[in-house]
């Protein structure tokens, strides 16, 4: 049996004169690019630049549509109602897709980013929102969710495909959420238990929860961040360690 996993990367997370992350740096070495699409982040001019680095490189081009607040860059809950959530998704999926039209590419997948994502893991509702924004632009972009959350069951009842996406650096709850960033525990900031933590998604379909109880997990992509000072040493490393354990990298849906 052939073991096989997408690397995706949350880029184009610059704004204006501010660049954030090594984004050239590491579009060589992942598969999948999730792309900030001007609401927590990301202008039209780096949405551009992103968009063509990646479609140069043949990696997978995703709208990484997120929550309009660049101060917090998108990782604060707010109190947002299903159709104000509907069309912000159609509003920034729609602006990547005319960029990667600039390069006769098309979208392969949406990732909702920060806590849209974690909101729509939990609630049903905004969760369906997303989804059937998601379908109404192109029943043929893959959504990305948190594996086993309600994004995933709201893509499948639509009839969108969807992967299902783990974390290298996050640590997880019993119930298979992620523990928040207001947490000390929520990042992992060893390399090498984190590579370990993925290779067992991967292979075993199972995760260690901080409480030390081990969850089902299902792992079709594995989102790796290029923000941090660390990331492009790290995505290496990582992809050398998938290698190593016989899984093949390649991007979901190909």
């Amino acid at each position: 049996m052939v073991v096989q996993v997408d690397l995706n990367s949350d880029l184009g997370e610059g704004f204006g004169a501010y660049t954030i992350g090594q984004d050239e740096l590491i579009l060589r070495h992942i598969t999948s690019a999730n792309i900030a699409c001007g609401y927590h982040a990301g202008d039209h001019n780096v949405m551009r630049r992103t968009v063509q680095k990646a479609v140069e490189l043949n990696v997978g081009l995703g709208a990484h549509p997120g929550l309009q607040d660049l101060i917090g860059f998108g990782r604060r809950p707010m109190q947002v109602d299903p159709q104000d959530v509907y069309n912000m998704v159609v509003y920034q999926v729609g602006a990547l897709q005319a960029f990667a039209h600039l390069y006769q590419a098309e979208l392969s997948h949406v990732k909702p980013h920060g806590a849209l994502f974690n909101m729509a893991a939990k609630d049903k509702t905004l969760a369906q929102a997303i989804a059937e924004a998601v379908y109404a632009i192109n029943p043929r972009l893959i959504l990305f969710g948190l594996a086993g959350g309600e994004l995933v069951k709201a893509g499948e009842k639509v009839g969108l495909t969807v992967a299902q996406e783990v974390f290298a650096d996050r640590t997880y709850q019993p119930d298979g959420s992620l523990t928040s960033r207001t947490e000390p525990n929520a990042m992992i900031h060893d390399a090498e238990q984190a590579v370990q933590q993925v290779v067992r998604m991967v292979k075993e379909g199972k995760v260690e929860a901080v409480d030390g109880s081990d969850v089902e997990i299902k792992a079709d992509t594995v989102c790796v961040h290029g923000d941090g000072p660390q990331a492009l040493q790290f995505v290496k490393k990582l992809r050398q360690a998938l290698t190593d354990h016989g899984i093949f990298i390649k991007r979901v849906g190909t």
